[in-house]
């Protein structure tokens, strides 16, 4: 018995991975960078988070619900005259602050220079990106709860 609901829980967790896996859809934005110093942050105050971080935009900032989010961002072209900006590749970052004068500049997310450096050549300064919610990271793992009624 003990064997069947092992099997139920796997197979479940399996479909439940791949019903997030595949809802996921990367959407389109405007990146720009930073430089440091990166603290204090809004999200963090003076806890210093790495490099591999980013102040969110109006749009998926959500009055500081966006903290401490996680986004998988890729360059998809530029937004101005310097030729072949995307350097190929994604990187996934983690808000930490908040990008006050990226609305008025249709910018979605404001990169570490350190990240925009790892996806673009940061002498375009602004580009086209696709970026993905991949949650909140808490510790070093992700956290996903399945439970299964018997």
């Amino acid at each position: 018995m003990a064997s069947t609901k092992s099997s139920v829980v796997v197979a479940a967790t399996a479909m439940v991975m791949v019903a997030l896996v595949s809802s996921v859809a990367a959407v389109p934005g405007i990146a720009t960078f930073y430089t440091p110093p990166y603290t204090p942050s809004s999200c963090f105050g003076f806890e210093d988070r790495g490099v591999l971080i980013a102040a969110a935009g109006d749009s998926i900032w959500g009055n500081r619900a966006a903290c401490g989010r996680r986004y998988t961002v890729r360059c998809t072209g530029g937004t101005n005259a310097i030729p072949n900006p995307c350097k190929g590749g994604s990187v996934t970052v983690t808000i930490v602050d908040y990008c006050p004068g990226c609305a008025s500049r249709g910018v979605t997310i404001d990169l570490s220079q350190e990240v925009f450096a790892m996806i673009a050549n940061p002498d375009a300064g602004r580009i086209q990106i696709d970026y993905t919610d991949v949650g909140v990271l808490l510790g070093k793992f992700i956290v996903i709860y399945v439970h299964i009624f018997p």
